[in-house]
This record gives C-alpha cells, sequence and structure tokens, in this order.
C-alpha cells in the first residue's frame, strides 16, 4: 500500500490553532470573529437581564456546543433546542437545561429523552399542542415511570405550530391534567410567523393574550409549578416580546424566558434589518450587535471581464434569504489584515460549488485572491460546516469549533 492512501482526511474548512487565516487554512472556511462573537453574548445577556427576564437562546441556529457553553457561561438560564436529537447532542457536551421548541413526537424521539431523564439533575420541557400528542407523551412516559415536563405552545391562525385559539388552550390543559406522568410548566408561543404592515401591533396582541392565559391557568391551579415558564421570541422582535412581558407578567408571577438564536453570530442580511428596527424602536440602546460570521473563499476563475467565479456555493453558504454579500479582498502575500473593500460587487447567482461575482469598476482582482462574504440567515450557513473557526484580530485561529448538526 503507498504512503499516500494512508494519509487522513482533510475535513473542509478545518485548521490547527495558531492557523493564519491568510496564509495557511484550505479555503472555502466558515469564519467566526472572537470580538464580535463575544460582544453579541455580553450585549444580548445584559438586554435580556435589564428587561427581568430569563435567557435560553436558540441552539439550533450554529449547534455548536463550544458557543453553547459561552453563552450559559455569561448567565443564559438554558438552552433552547428543536429535537431530541439535537437535544442529546447538547446534552453530551454538558447542557442541563433544555427548552425544546417542538412536541416531542413518536416513540423513537420519545425513547432518547426518556434515558436522559434518568438524570435528576436534567431539566427538560417540550412543547404540545395537540391532545393526541398528549395522550401519547402520557402513556409513554407513565410506562416508564418518568415525568416529563410539558409546556402548552400557543399559536396564531396561518402561522406555524400551536392552539389556535385560547379556548385550545385551556382545554388542552385539562387533557394534560389527566395525564399522571405529565406536568404543566407553561405556556409558550412564537411570534416570528406574525408579518403584515401592522406586524408589531399584532405581536403585542398576541404577547399580551399569552400572558393573560397564563394568568387564568395560573388561578385555575393549572399548573403543576408554583412559577410557571412564559416563553417566546425569535431574534427580530426579542424587544417586543421583552417589553410585552414586563409590561403583563402580573407582578413576576411568571419566569420569562426569551429565546432568540441568529444573534450570537447575527449576519449581514435579514438580521441586521432586525437590529436596525430594535435600535430605532429602543433609543436607550447606545450599540447593537455585530456581524460576528463570515465564509471565506478564493476567487477560482476570472474568465471575463468584470466577471469573477468564487469557490464557495450552495453546499457553503445560505442563499435562501439573500446571496453572499462581498466585503474584504485578501492578498496571500499582502502584510496587515484590513483587506481592501469589495462590497461594490455583486454575487449574482451560486451553484453547488461555485458564485458568480460581478466585479464593480476600479476592484482588480487575481486568481487566488481570498474575499471575505457576509451572510442572511446564518443557521442555514452554520449547517454546512462541521467546524467553524474562531479567529482574533490578527486572523489567527484560536479555536476550531465543531458543529452537531
Amino acid at each position: 500500500m503507498s504512503r499516500v492512501s494512508n494519509l487522513p482526511l482533510v475535513e473542509k474548512g478545518a485548521a490547527y490553532n495558531g492557523a493564519n487565516l491568510l496564509k495557511d487554512v484550505s479555503l472555502p472556511a466558515l469564519v467566526l470573529h472572537r470580538e464580535a462573537l463575544e460582544h453579541n453574548i455580553r450585549w444580548m445577556q445584559k438586554f435580556v437581564s435589564d428587561s427581568g427576564a430569563e435567557l435560553a437562546p436558540h441552539g439550533k441556529t450554529s449547534m455548536m456546543p463550544g458557543l453553547f457553553q459561552r453563552q450559559l457561561e455569561a448567565g443564559a438560564w438554558g438552552i433552547t433546542l428543536a429535537t431530541a436529537v439535537q437535544t442529546r447532542a447538547a446534552y453530551a457536551h454538558g447542557v442541563r437545561r433544555v427548552l425544546m421548541a417542538n412536541q416531542l413526537v413518536g416513540a423513537p424521539n420519545m425513547a432518547l429523552i426518556a434515558e436522559l431523564l434518568v438524570d435528576a439533575d436534567f431539566d427538560f420541557y417540550c412543547m404540545v399542542d395537540h391532545p393526541d400528542n398528549v395522550a401519547d407523551l402520557g402513556a409513554f412516559f407513565a410506562q416508564r415511570g418518568v415525568t416529563l415536563k410539558v409546556m402548552i405552545e400557543y399559536g396564531v391562525v396561518g402561522g406555524r405550530c400551536g392552539c389556535r385559539s385560547e379556548q385550545e388552550v385551556l382545554a388542552l390543559a385539562k387533557a394534560i391534567q389527566a395525564q399522571p406522568a405529565l406536568a404543566l410548566c407553561g405556556i409558550e408561543g412564537y411570534e416570528g410567523v406574525i408579518h403584515g404592515d401592522q406586524a408589531i401591533d399584532g405581536i403585542r396582541r398576541f404577547a399580551a393574550s399569552l400572558v393573560r392565559l397564563a394568568v387564568d391557568l395560573h388561578n385555575d391551579g393549572g399548573f403543576a409549578i408554583e412559577r410557571p415558564i412564559i416563553t417566546a421570541s425569535g431574534s427580530a422582535w426579542y424587544d417586543l416580546i421583552a417589553e410585552s412581558f414586563e409590561t403583563h407578567n402580573a407582578k413576576g408571577r411568571f419566569l420569562s424566558v426569551l429565546r432568540p438564536g441568529s444573534y450570537v453570530a447575527h449576519d449581514h442580511g435579514i438580521y441586521k434589518e432586525a437590529q436596525c428596527c430594535v435600535l430605532d424602536r429602543r433609543r436607550d440602546l447606545v450599540e447593537g450587535l455585530r456581524p460576528a460570521v463570515e465564509v471565506w473563499a478564493h476567487v477560482q476563475s476570472l474568465p471575463e471581464s468584470g466577471f469573477a467565479v468564487l469557490a464557495l456555493g450552495k453546499r457553503d453558504v445560505a442563499y435562501d434569504a439573500g446571496l453572499p454579500l462581498p466585503l474584504r479582498r485578501y492578498r496571500p502575500d499582502a502584510t496587515g489584515t484590513q483587506g481592501d473593500d469589495v462590497r461594490a460587487c455583486t454575487v449574482t447567482a451560486v451553484m453547488d460549488q461555485h458564485a458568480f461575482m460581478s466585479v464593480a469598476p476600479g476592484v482588480e482582482l487575481r486568481v487566488g485572491d481570498i474575499i471575505s462574504f457576509g451572510t442572511s440567515h446564518p443557521c442555514l450557513t452554520f449547517d454546512k460546516w462541521r467546524t467553524g473557526l474562531l479567529v482574533d484580530e490578527h486572523l489567527q485561529v484560536v479555536e476550531s469549533l465543531q458543529t452537531c448538526f
């Protein structure tokens, strides 16, 4: 057998600590800027704490346990996740409180959670929004001799999951109370599906209704714990939810939990726009979040004047909420780490492994140049990578952060 055949596999975007992003890393790579990342973690934790709430950031954005630990160390109450498999991954990396913002459906998924609940230190909550699921969960966990903490999901007509009326919520609470293996511990909603010209008013009405339902259930003895949880908030309207919870929270009868996720990396697209709206609404916030995530790639080809092909594509970067945004150009043999501004260039299309870019007048490119790209909707960039590179201000790799999708 030849010596070459024994060479180890190389993971896309992987690098050793101390590697220089411009000279030592096989691109493309997912890049996280440490200073911006740490700023975002501190900023959101302070915002939520100052609002009188707790933070359970949605981990499905990055599925990077290294980020979960940083968020928990900064004061996060727990981690929000979307699936039983994600919950198992977080548990394996030391997370001991999970809010699963979905119904737990299917016996194999229930079994994954039941195995974790043997650990008395593991605090787990999942959503329910239908009597069928309540009956299935009640039977499964009764057979296992385990109590499952559940929260009722309250939704909006035309939205995603959740009971569609206050009457359905109250009826579902009675169904939960009839299951000895289930403990109703709170109520949950998601406002991100409310759109239109009157979205702000709609979100405020929704949040007020969520709290009103919690008050009614609490007055009727519907909860299994003294201070039930009330939770909502994605990454766009968290300020409105925080404001509504603080206003309507009936003198602290509930534990208010906010669940933004994308803030940790932020972006150069939809969440940048949403953050501008937050700052417009909240003039007391001096500074907002900073984009911390980029994808770096080489100029692959310059086949025509004013046209460049980049070595990244749909397998490397999100494209569902806008194409990647060129930021800066670097030369591997150049000194300095600032690069040149190329934001006047435009990505016009992405293929599996290539991006087409219109080159702005005055921008000179060479094959082998490196372009940093901003993204829109970080969730669908992270899931294309097993490794992200945390870099310092000198573009030195300080840590490789693994994903667990």
